[in-house]
C-alpha cells in the first residue's frame, strides 16, 4: 500500500486584485520551481468561483511525509534561487504587503486514497473545475465514523462508480474548525459536476449507506467551494 501523503492547504487573502495577480507571478516563477527542486508536486493553485472566500488564492501542497510538511519552509528560505526570484514578495514593505494574511491547514491522506489522484489528461482539460468540501463534526468520535464511512464503508468507491472523480481526501491534523475532513473532486465543467452529483444522490447504494444508523449525525456543517485552476497550476 502507498504511503499516505500529507497535504497543506493554504488560503491567501489580498487587499486588491492587483496584489493577487502579483503574488500569482511569485508562485509561478519562484515558489513552484523551488518546490520542484525539493521534489514536491504536483502543486495546485486555484481561484474561487463559488463559495466562501472567493476573492482569495488557494494553494494545495502535497508532502511525502510529516517532516517535509514542517521542514519545507526553512528549506525554501535557504534556497538562493528562490530568494532571488521571489524578492519582490519576500522583501515586501510593511505598508504595502503582497498579501494580507494566509490561513493554513495540514491534512493526512485517507487510507482509502493515500496519494493525490488526477486524470491522465488533467492539464489538457481547459475548462476543468475542482470542488473542495469540508465536513465538520461535533465530536472526535463522530469525525472518526465519517472517515470510516468513506474508507471502510465504501463511500469513496461509490464516488468513483458514479462519476465523482476524487483528487484527495484528508483528515485535518492542524487547522481551523476541527474536527473535520476535507476532500477534493475534479470535473470537466459545472454541467459535468451537476450530472455526477445527481447520479450519486440517486444511487441505491447511497440510499443504503446514508441510511445506515451507525453513520447517522456524523457531519454537522459542510463548506463547499468551487475552484478554477490558474494557468500555472500543476493540478
Amino acid at each position: 500500500m502507498a504511503t499516505r501523503q500529507y497535504y497543506e492547504h493554504r488560503v491567501y487573502s489580498f487587499t486588491s486584485a492587483a496584489h493577487r495577480a502579483a503574488f500569482g507571478g511569485f508562485v509561478e516563477r519562484a515558489l513552484l520551481p523551488a518546490y520542484a527542486r525539493l521534489g514536491i508536486g504536483p502543486v495546485g493553485v486555484f481561484t474561487g468561483v463559488y463559495g466562501p472566500d472567493n476573492a482569495t488564492l488557494h494553494v494545495i501542497v502535497p508532502h511525502p511525509n510529516l517532516e517535509s510538511s514542517v521542514g519545507t519552509a526553512a528549506k525554501l528560505l535557504a534556497d538562493p534561487e528562490y530568494r532571488t526570484a521571489g524578492e519582490r514578495v519576500l522583501g515586501t514593505r510593511v505598508d504595502d504587503p503582497s498579501y494580507y494574511r494566509y490561513e493554513s491547514r495540514l491534512m493526512r491522506a485517507f487510507s482509502g486514497i493515500p496519494t493525490i489522484e488526477l486524470p491522465e489528461n488533467n492539464l489538457e482539460r481547459a475548462g476543468r473545475i475542482f470542488e473542495i468540501r469540508c465536513y465538520e463534526s461535533h465530536s472526535e468520535r463522530a469525525a472518526a465514523k465519517k472517515r470510516e464511512m468513506f474508507n471502510e464503508g465504501g463511500e469513496i468507491e461509490l464516488f468513483r462508480r458514479t462519476g465523482l472523480s476524487p483528487v484527495l481526501f484528508g483528515e485535518t491534523v492542524f487547522g481551523p474548525r476541527m474536527p473535520n475532513l476535507t476532500y477534493m473532486l475534479t470535473f470537466d465543467d459545472m454541467a459535468h459536476r451537476d450530472r455526477a452529483w445527481e447520479v450519486f444522490k440517486n444511487h441505491p447504494d447511497w440510499a443504503a449507506l446514508s441510511g445506515d444508523p451507525q453513520y447517522a449525525d456524523t457531519v454537522s456543517t459542510i463548506t463547499d467551494i468551487i475552484l478554477s485552476p490558474t494557468a500555472y497550476s500543476q493540478m
